[in-house]
């Protein structure tokens, strides 16, 4: 077998994602059950996606593409926060208004911590090593240590939170405010909110990713159908791009300079980044419903939770979810 260096690999996938459209179609994962679901989200050392699922997040091992276990007793999960170095998960419970704080080797849950009203988005900050959920309806975020499971700070974001990314070499926090097109940031140590700014021509930001590198943050703008690129110091926005509709996850990928939008509609835009301009290099073609989506910047893989539905009656949106049929759907720059 041949053998590249890094600097050759990392030279092969750009070529891979310069040549025509970069992604494609590679194969599904079954996941029993038949309930709704949120974010997916990858711990790329461990190679596994943890996905939520109605009471349960579901642990997918990303070696075997299989599933491998389940976290129980996580009403209206909307997601987990992986601290791996503290083999620790946190999970949004949105129902009981709490964070369960999960064992990632066992997957038993240690203890519950309240929070605001309905936590939603949630991250882990590894730089003071604390958790962040943020409370849609309660319109705060709690932060919890992460080591102690003890709430440390509740700030008052004036707005209805979507998601968030942490920039722990700038201490700050970012979190777009859906009902105020706003993106704010938070001072880490000070745990307040110490910036708004606009993100105009957006509207209704919901998916956030960040290049922490290159200080840009990419939202997705479901008001607008719109990737907006910001500059993460200055909060100015310096680009964006058409999108689909119903979007609700963003993602960044540092290896390949590709930001992606996942949309309810069955599409996921895929976006190039040369400095301050963003250009779509491809619609990609998903399922209708896979607004949700997780990257693992390791393989440059996404992953999009999907299912199939009855086709709905008079005055709904959409029909009833057909038994068996969720799964994650899995893309790379490789081939089938």
């Amino acid at each position: 077998m041949r053998k590249f260096t890094l600097p050759v690999l990392f030279s092969l996938v750009v070529a891979v994602c310069n040549a025509g459209e970069p992604y494609h179609f590679i194969k599904e994962i079954p996941v029993s059950g038949d309930d709704g679901w949120d974010y997916l989200s990858v711990d790329s050392v461990a190679q596994r996606l943890y996905v939520s699922h109605g009471t349960k997040v579901v642990v997918i091992d990303l070696n075997k593409d299989a599933v491998v276990g389940e976290i129980a007793d996580t009403p209206g999960v909307h997601g987990m926060a992986i601290a791996a170095e503290l083999n620790r998960g946190f999970t949004s419970n949105g129902r009981e208004n709490k964070a369960g704080i999960v064992d990632l080797k066992t997957l038993q849950t240690i203890s519950k911590v309240p929070t605001g009203d309905n936590p939603d988005a949630m991250l882990y900050e590894p730089g003071r090593q604390e958790v962040y959920m943020f409370n849609g309806r309660g319109e705060s975020a709690t932060v919890i240590d992460a080591k102690s499971g003890k709430v440390v700070a509740t700030i008052p974001l004036g707005g209805k939170p979507e998601f968030a990314q942490a920039d722990s070499k700038t201490g700050l926090v970012f979190c777009n405010l859906e009902d105020k097109n706003e993106l704010l940031s938070i001072d880490i140590s000070k745990h307040e909110v110490v910036k708004r700014w606009p993100i105009t021509p957006g509207e209704g930001a919901s998916g956030l990713a960040l290049d922490g590198k290159n200080h840009r943050l990419f939202l997705g703008c479901g008001g607008s159908k719109t990737m907006v690129m910001m500059d993460s110091n200055s909060g100015r926005v310096l680009a964006s791009v058409p999108i689909g509709e119903g979007v609700d996850a963003n993602a960044y990928d540092p290896g390949t300079q590709l930001a992606f939008a996942s949309c309810g509609d069955g599409t996921t835009t895929i976006a190039r980044v040369d400095g301050d301009k963003l250009a779509v290099v491809q619609t990609l073609k998903t399922e209708p419903g896979s607004r949700t989506m997780a990257l693992d910047p390791a393989t440059h893989k996404i992953y999009l939770a999907a299912a199939k539905f009855d086709a709905p009656a008079a005055g709904q949106r959409r029909g009833k979810m057909q038994p068996g049929s969720f799964r994650i759907l899995i893309y790379g720059t490789e081939h089938k």
